[in-house]
């Protein structure tokens, strides 16, 4: 068995004006994510983490910033592309582990709700979907609620 491992981050500025999604799930908040699309830092990470694995870039150059089409963009769609891209490379995810850094809001009442959207996006089982929730102890702009951060470790078996 042939199995390929891969780790992703994201991060993105805190903003008033924007929605606040993670896992592809809308969380009421203040303040949101700025970026060309919904900027979902968890759902980015993962995409990351499983494009690295097969050594296949990021999903800035599947996704460019630079081109309108993107604005805007459901993650959650995205991170079904990239899954196509996986599976036609001959891989499937054995699991994927992933961790959101954020002050606030607080996040435990919506991992489960989030381990659903991302599993159910990429025909997984629940347990094959991890998400935690941690702070930075109030240091760096994490910590200073001026940003949300990820990091996902994606583990793919060849199918």
């Amino acid at each position: 068995m042939k199995l390929r491992i891969g780790n992703g981050y994201d991060i993105h500025r805190l903003v008033s004006g924007r929605d606040l999604i993670l896992g592809g799930i809308q969380i009421a908040h203040e303040t949101g994510l700025l970026g060309h699309s919904d900027a979902d830092v968890l759902t980015h990470a993962i995409m990351d983490a499983m494009l690295g694995a097969l050594s296949l870039g990021d999903i800035g150059h599947y996704f460019p910033p630079t081109d309108p089409k993107w604005a805007g963009a459901d993650s959650i769609v995205l991170l079904e592309q990239v899954h196509r891209l996986i599976q036609d490379q001959g891989w499937q995810i054995s699991n994927i582990d992933s961790v959101i850094v954020a002050e606030r809001p607080k996040l435990k009442p919506h991992i489960e709700a989030m381990r659903s959207r991302l599993a159910n996006a990429l025909n997984l089982a629940p347990d094959q979907v991890g998400v935690k929730a941690t702070t930075n102890e109030k240091m760096d702009a994490v910590g200073n609620e001026q940003a949300i951060a990820s990091h996902a470790v994606v583990l793919l078996i060849q199918a």
